[in-house]
């Protein structure tokens, strides 16, 4: 079928969805950019406030240009030729835009939030990117070159601070710069023993990245074929000064600050694919999903996550199946061996004791997608319409989907299974079960860090709400983060209150509390009847974390967060923190 008919409407039509997502790129660079003022003043409400509104800025984009075009076109039905030469318009628009991945999700959003799923196909929307990112230029490089081979190492990190174009002093710059070089020294050994100098390219991303309280100089070193990731977090003394916390240096450390437990950064961009690109090269095990996502751009995650799943389905031949570990009362869970992720479906039906509705477990996820996650919450991947070929479902697995998640599959006469609702993690090992197997170093660092993650999770005014090991998962790096938010809530929601004294002794025999107890209180001292049975986990507990059995840590918690007053968290080991 010709488009030639439709070209005049399909131009106009695919030139106000392009005009809606530039809109909608340049909200998001305003309060992206915005990132450097909140940082320097310190304003810590301010940058949690932004974080939230760049989140949900996206969809109210979306229906805003979809009401525009139901009403200057008056468009309320599919025509399918109309939208053919609609989606070929805007692939010329788009030739030569910068963002043009993010243009082609955008038009892909405008067109599923209005039709039906079996026109999901290539021919109406962006399966595939139709325009290449390779080097795509902005007004600037996205990075700088230095070369301290021919001004000097210092000389180069004193340049690339000054580059980073802070307006506020640093409290030291000479004592940072020291220490920098210390540690770049202590990275290279060999070279150091043999006096010679350190031979290589630096090159650095034009914009600082920004996140919590934390602001992160990120770059590469290049050494012929070496090439290595580093950055360098500033913090704010919150005293009209700025200093440098660490260096970071290698895969290792970088994965931890662009982890999916994280929240996301705000860096200026006017190319995306470019920093992304840069990223890669310094992050080699990060997928494009999550280094878009690292940046901000979740939506665009999103899409290149089903475009590496599906490839991923056609170059794969294993069955999907239940997911290892405790069956969850709330949600079905199962996984795809071959592929690192899991997809989570609300059951039908909870458990007794899980007296709230799908709407309620919904909101809570959403609540965890606007919410600091501190580098202990997994971030999410939500999706509706999901088709996924009947014949890759292990039959148990697909048994089970239909006893206790009906309402959400159907299946087609094409021999798919479509879930209507889906979230997908990324994939790790049950605490519960790696624990079953820890040798007695590993279980001293996974039940401290499990306690970190609760205190950190608590001082970001989060409440997991049931501590059980099974809700808690141990990442490939051996970090353990929270998964299971059907009970969270606020901190500032509880009410912490110390068990009373019984008032008669026959009260310690009751099957029945002697108190009152309300749908929001918490009573810590409970946490180790079911934590802390077995003897070798209570010693590590009871030594690292015992505070978090008191019900005064958690009041004290709750009015630290009332007062305003935003913790520290470290998406690094603080044993590599300068000295002051």
């Amino acid at each position: 079928m010709t488009t030639q008919p439709y070209q005049p409407l399909a131009q106009e039509i695919a030139t106000t969805i392009l005009r809606g997502f530039n809109r909608h790129f340049e909200i998001f660079q305003s309060i992206t950019s915005g990132a450097r003022e909140r940082f320097e003043q310190a304003d810590w409400r301010q940058v949690q406030l932004a974080s939230r509104e760049r989140i949900v800025l996206y969809d109210h984009r979306v229906e805003e240009t979809i009401g525009l075009v139901k009403e200057l076109y008056g468009i309320r039905n599919l025509d399918q030729g109309l939208w053919k030469a609609i989606k070929l318009c805007y692939m010329r628009l788009t030739s030569n835009h910068r963002q043009p991945e993010l243009a082609e999700t955008f038009y892909t959003s405008v067109f599923c939030h209005q039709f039906p799923r079996e026109f999901y196909t290539n021919e109406f929307i962006f399966l595939r990117n139709g325009i290449s990112t390779n080097y795509i230029q902005g007004d600037l490089p996205s990075y700088r070159c230095y070369y301290p081979n021919t001004v000097g190492l210092k000389n180069s990190i004193i340049q690339i601070i000054q580059d980073s174009g802070f307006k506020i002093p640093f409290e030291n710059l000479d004592r940072d710069i020291r220490n920098i070089y210390k540690r770049i020294i202590k990275l290279f050994p060999n070279k150091n023993k043999r006096k010679t100098a350190l031979n290589f390219q630096l090159q650095v991303i034009r914009h600082p990245f920004f996140r919590n309280k934390g602001a992160y100089i990120v770059g590469r070193m290049i050494n012929g074929r070496e090439e290595v990731g580093f950055a360098l977090p500033i913090l704010n003394n919150e005293q009209g000064g700025l200093y440098i916390d660490t260096l970071l240096f290698g895969e290792k450390e970088l994965s931890l600050v662009f982890s999916y437990s994280q929240a996301y950064f705000m860096v200026e961009h006017q190319v995306p694919s470019a920093i992304v690109n840069f990223l890669q090269h310094i992050l080699p095990d990060a997928n494009r999903s999550e280094l878009y996502s690292a940046i901000g751009l979740h939506k665009q995650g999103k899409s290149d996550f089903y475009r590496d799943f599906l490839h991923h389905l056609r170059h794969s031949s294993d069955e999907l199946v239940i997911a290892p570990g405790i069956r969850g009362m709330v949600m079905m869970v199962f996984t795809l061996p071959s592929y690192s992720y899991v997809f989570k479906i609300i059951k039908d039906k909870f458990a007794p004791q899980k007296e709230f509705t799908r709407q309620v477990v919904a909101e809570k996820y959403q609540l965890v997608k606007r919410h600091d996650r501190v580098g202990r919450m997994a971030d999410m991947l939500e999706y509706s319409d999901v088709s996924l070929p009947k014949a890759r479902f292990d039959p148990a697995l697909l048994q089970e989907l239909h006893d206790t998640c009906a309402s959400s599959i159907i299946e087609t006469p094409e021999g798919a299974v479509v879930f209507k609702h889906m979230y997908i993690e990324r994939r790790m090992t049950p605490l519960n079960i790696y624990l079953e197997k820890a040798t007695d170093a590993e279980l001293e660092h996974l039940i401290k860090d499990y306690g970190d993650a609760i205190k950190q999770l608590a001082g970001a005014n989060i409440f997991p709400g049931d501590f059980l090991y099974k809700n808690f998962g141990v990442t490939p790096l051996g970090r353990v983060v929270f998964y299971d938010y059907d009970e969270i809530s606020y901190m500032t929601e509880c009410n912490f209150r110390k068990i009373p004294p019984p008032r008669f002794p026959e009260d310690e025999f009751s099957s029945e509390p002697w108190y009152s107890v309300a749908p929001n209180d918490v009573f810590p001292e409970e946490f180790g009847t079911f934590l802390l049975t077995n003897p070798k986990i209570r010693k590590i507990f009871l030594k690292h974390h015992k505070d978090l059995l008191d019900y005064r840590y958690w009041q004290q918690k709750q009015e630290n967060i009332k007062r305003g007053i935003y913790e520290d968290v470290f998406p690094y080991s603080t044993h590599i923190r300068f000295k002051r």
